[in-house]
């Protein structure tokens, strides 16, 4: 099937196999500026998915992010506390969905997104990160299908109805609960998202789901040892082998424990090729788990770094600045795919990390 979005471009394939490729942190050379033109032509067609993003504030910055990011997609993140804001965060999003058609679509199906891309728009997926607003009934699932949901987690961080989160002390795995919503949500058509599940949480939402799954925004464990939010080789082998997509996160202190330091885009990047050594090239994307704007443009150390050392344990290694400043900024995933083109990835599979994987992943499981 052609797609009007994808038109190939007619810079060198290198492959994604080089040397380079296989050496994490290896110095590189900067793209030329014939290579930056044909780069950012590259970029400017591509399908670009965010798999866990969202807005400080959807005000004019904001939006002035947005048209500097090149995005076609976000999966979005919603409050969660009850299944009433639950509700009202859903129809808050329909309410925005009508007053700014200009900008915004619902990503209801994976066809949506394609919408976005030919229309210049922004296909947004509603996500929650948690379980919580279920309230203990798998049947509002569909209730919150109805309204637009398309994605959620099985659990944050601490254990709730369904299974443990990743820095639960216990590593008990998904309840009967679990099992039952997970059922639920491959019936409807709902993205069962593991990224902050504990470690057999995860393992059990791969194998009792009947669909792929997805680790909307998380990093690999091998490069960031210890940290609880980190996927292992297993688990990773395991999302791949379901067909499910690992999105990479870019929040400085995930991927490296120095950001703005010796942590930087290029530690992203040896993340990003870690899952695809272990995953094959279709199941990773990229992800942020912070605005488009970034996160230096409006955060605080008081307001930010501060109530997130009560609100974590201290093994989530909460850092100040916690950013990474190249990918900070609205055109991070441009920067990325420089990067990719350095360390010898021709132009399909960065489409395919841009956006393409994401896209199939909807295909099998949202419709």
């Amino acid at each position: 099937m052609t797609r009007k979005f994808s038109r190939r471009l007619t810079i060198q394939t290198l492959g994604m196999a080089s040397a380079t490729a296989l050496m994490p942190g290896i110095a590189v050379s900067a793209p030329g500026k014939d290579d930056r033109h044909s780069l950012n032509a590259l970029y400017r067609n591509a399908l670009v998915i965010d798999s866990l993003s969202f807005a400080h504030r959807w005000d004019e910055e904001e939006y002035a992010a947005l048209d500097a990011s090149g995005y076609t997609g976000i999966i979005n993140s919603l409050p969660r506390r009850n299944l009433q804001t639950a509700i009202d965060a859903l129809i808050e999003w329909r309410k925005r969905f009508r007053e700014h058609p200009d900008r915004f679509t619902a990503a209801l199906s994976a066809s949506d997104f394609e919408y976005a891309k030919n229309n210049n728009k922004l296909a947004v997926m509603m996500n929650f990160q948690d379980a919580t607003m279920l309230e203990g009934d798998a049947d509002n699932v569909e209730v919150l299908h109805a309204l637009g949901m398309r994605c959620f987690q099985l659990t944050y961080n601490q254990r709730n109805r369904l299974g443990d989160g990743s820095t639960e002390r216990t590593n008990a795995g998904l309840s009967d609960f679990g099992i039952e919503v997970v059922e639920r949500m491959n019936e409807v058509g709902v993205l069962v998202d593991l990224s902050h599940c504990g470690r057999q949480t995860t393992l059990d939402g791969i194998g009792f789901s009947q669909k792929p799954v997805a680790f909307t925004h998380t990093m690999c464990e091998a490069l960031r040892s210890g940290h609880p939010r980190a996927k292992t080789d297993a688990q990773i082998r395991a999302l791949a082998e379901k067909g499910g997509v690992i999105g990479i996160a870019a929040i400085g202190y995930f991927i490296g424990p120095d950001p703005g330091g010796a942590t930087t885009i290029d530690t992203y990047i040896d993340h990003v090729e870690h899952a695809i050594n272990l995953a094959g090239i279709e199941h990773v994307g990229l992800s942020t788990d912070f605005p488009i704007r970034g996160i230096a443009s409006w955060a605080t150390r008081e307001d930010w770094y501060e109530p997130r050392l009560e609100w974590f344990k201290p093994s989530y290694d909460v850092k100040w600045p916690s950013w990474i400043p190249e990918l900070d900024k609205p055109d991070r995933f441009l920067q990325v795919t420089y990067r990719l083109h350095q360390r010898g990835y021709g132009d399909d599979d960065i489409e395919k990390l841009l956006g393409l994987n994401w896209l199939n992943l909807f295909r099998e499981t949202i419709g």
